[in-house]
């Protein structure tokens, strides 16, 4: 879905792009009672550097200046950094406080970042002190990667035929809602969530009966790449995005991460932005950093069969190639596209990605034409070795294929073959009364819809469903609840 405009666009230009590589998952050393506490990650790497974050907790007493010391054993050289004053002799590496930072009580934590050359190797350094205090005593002889909270009272899911079962067999059907700002808020500059994400918000929409989240991102800012505040990049972003995602399976509901804004220049039919930034929507993924975005997410979530990956919101590649046989092909193969002017990935290579990494989550694909156009989906679905793979549909009102006869003709067929979850339904006309028949046509086939979108924006300029966190529906949003809570009871 097209978002509504918003102003102080922050404008980035002459950003270093790096080339980003799969996340590498926090190092935690933890000790018995430890003076100081120490996480260091590896946020993004490629050829000759990468980006490191260290996020020190003081759990002594409280100190009004801070100095934090390790030695890198690599030969790594720091070259700049943020949230501290950083410097290098030799090997050993010193972090010291900002005038804003200075302050840290018992219990407290402050985060910072650098970027760094490596080669040969980028070993994580061992040893860090704590004005001069050794911190993490007791330290495990090879730090072990953090995993995912399991998923709390959130079901697993698979695909048995054209249903989706959780673990005990029984259907399951995602019904629920979109929670947009992830995939703008951070490459504009403002934050990584448009509004609370809090319990209470969290709550707020299990209390319509949700029981399905769908989770907007952005490939740059969850990379780390540099045009990104390091605020809201790499492990800032990607811990926002576990911590909302833990949230909403401890009310019980599915949360569902899905790929919105990427990178690649595309100035042809439909453009959405001229910026080759992730700052709009794009006919398809980009080769450069899709697949490391997704070998990232399916490496943090993959031990939590609770989440759902959903490829990417909306391809469309159909406007930019001159035949249906292009698009399609572009669709499912990627590489040298008719009128896209970057390396795209495929729909085949974005499930190779997640499936490599090991991930055996349940996969949703959108099909062409802003994922409103299934017709040849059967023929040129990918491949899926987990065999665990679902087509995605968009529908509004200004839709093409938005009318019961276009369903029948070609929702229909799909849906009869695998699982089908329209993941975005809405109008914008402030009313409910188109969702409502999608609503309808989906509930007589046991099939599965996510409203767009649980954000305060007026209804007119954009399908929002409230108009406050506390769950208070717009008049168009009215709709969806009123219909999810009569299905629950």
């Amino acid at each position: 879905m097209r978002h509504p405009p918003r102003s102080g666009l922050l404008v980035v230009a002459g950003a270093i792009a790096l080339i980003g590589t799969a996340l590498v998952p926090v190092v935690t050393a933890q000790a018995a009672a430890p003076a100081c506490t120490v996480e260091y990650s590896v946020v993004s790497q490629w050829d000759s550097g990468f980006q490191g974050a260290v996020k020190l907790t003081n759990n002594a007493a409280a100190v009004s200046g801070w100095s934090l010391a390790f030695d890198f054993p690599g030969g790594q050289k720091v070259t700049q950094g943020w949230n501290a004053k950083w410097s290098q002799s030799g090997t050993t590496v010193t972090a010291l406080n900002e005038s804003y930072n200075g302050l840290l009580g018992t219990g407290a934590s402050v985060s910072a970042g650098f970027l760094a050359s490596w080669s040969g190797g980028n070993a994580v350094p061992t040893t860090f002190k704590l004005n001069g205090t050794t911190c993490n005593t007791d330290v495990e002889p090879t730090p072990t990667p953090t995993e995912p909270p399991p998923g709390g009272g959130a079901p697993a899911l698979h695909v048995t035929g054209n249903k989706l079962v959780d673990a005990g067999g029984t259907t399951r059907r995602l019904l629920g809602v979109n929670r947009s700002g992830g995939e703008f808020m951070c490459v504009q500059g403002y934050g990584i969530w448009d509004g609370p994400v809090d319990d209470a918000a969290i709550k707020a929409i299990a209390d319509w009966k949700a029981d399905t989240v769908r989770i907007p991102l952005n490939e740059e800012c969850w990379l780390g790449l540099s045009n990104i505040k390091p605020e809201y990049a790499g492990a800032h972003y990607v811990d926002a995005v576990k911590d909302l995602v833990a949230r909403i399976e401890a009310h019980g509901m599915t949360p569902v991460v899905e790929l919105h804004w990427t990178y690649g220049q595309y100035t042809g039919n439909s453009a959405g932005c001229s910026d080759v930034h992730a700052t709009c929507q794009k006919p398809m993924p980009d080769m450069r950093y899709t697949p490391s975005f997704w070998s990232s997410v399916a490496s943090t979530f993959k031990d939590d069969p609770a989440v759902v990956f959903d490829l990417f919101n909306e391809p469309y590649p159909d406007r930019a190639t001159s035949t249906a046989t292009q698009a399609w092909q572009c669709w499912r193969d990627g590489g040298t596209c008719p009128g896209i002017g970057y390396e795209v990935a495929g729909m085949q290579d974005l499930v190779d990605s997640i499936r490599n990494a090991g991930a055996r989550n349940l996969i949703l694909a959108g099909g062409l034409a802003y994922s409103n156009d299934l017709s040849q989906w059967l023929t040129h679905r990918p491949t899926d070795p987990a065999g665990n793979l679902a087509a995605a549909y968009h529908v509004y009102n200004f839709n093409t294929c938005a009318s019961e006869s276009c369903w029948n003709s070609t929702l229909a067929p799909v849906a009869a073959q695998v699982p089908l979850v329209a993941g975005e339904i809405g109008e914008n006309t402030c009313s409910h009364s188109f969702v409502d028949q999608v609503m309808r046509w989906f509930d007589d086939r046991g099939l599965s819809y996510l409203g767009w979108t649980w954000n305060t924006w007026d209804c007119s300029s954009g399908p929002s469903l409230i108009s406050a966190y506390d769950g208070t529906p717009t008049s168009y949003g009215l709709g969806l609840r009123d219909h999810l809570r009569a299905l629950k009871g």
